[in-house]
């Protein structure tokens, strides 16, 4: 088994990455993944949203692919919001985190 890539992407105008990056190394670290670096992608423009597929601040790619990608999310520059069990937020809950990296 490889080692799994992690990346966050953010921009600067949507501060929630923060705290997503702080949840994601807690996740990481109870799954026994600590030793994975969190790689971290600014996106600073439309058009590189539009090259990344970036659908919002943060973006939690996992070996390159969105667990929690949307049908029909256009890429652009704004604050993302994900939908948890305690209703829309900022960031995933780190439940959700450790579901998607025990995938």
């Amino acid at each position: 088994m490889g080692m799994t890539t992690v990346t966050l992407q953010y921009f600067d105008g949507c501060p929630n990455w923060v705290q997503t990056e702080a949840l994601l190394n807690e996740a990481l670290a109870l799954v026994g993944m600590d030793d994975v670096q969190i790689e971290r992608q600014q996106v600073a423009t439309v058009a590189d949203a539009v090259r990344a597929g970036f659908i919002g601040s943060p973006t939690i790619l996992i070996d390159g692919m969105d667990p929690f990608a949307v049908d029909g999310a256009q890429p652009g520059l704004a604050c993302r919001v994900y939908s948890t069990p305690v209703g829309l937020r900022g960031s995933p809950t780190l439940e959700q985190l450790l579901t998607v990296l025990r995938r």
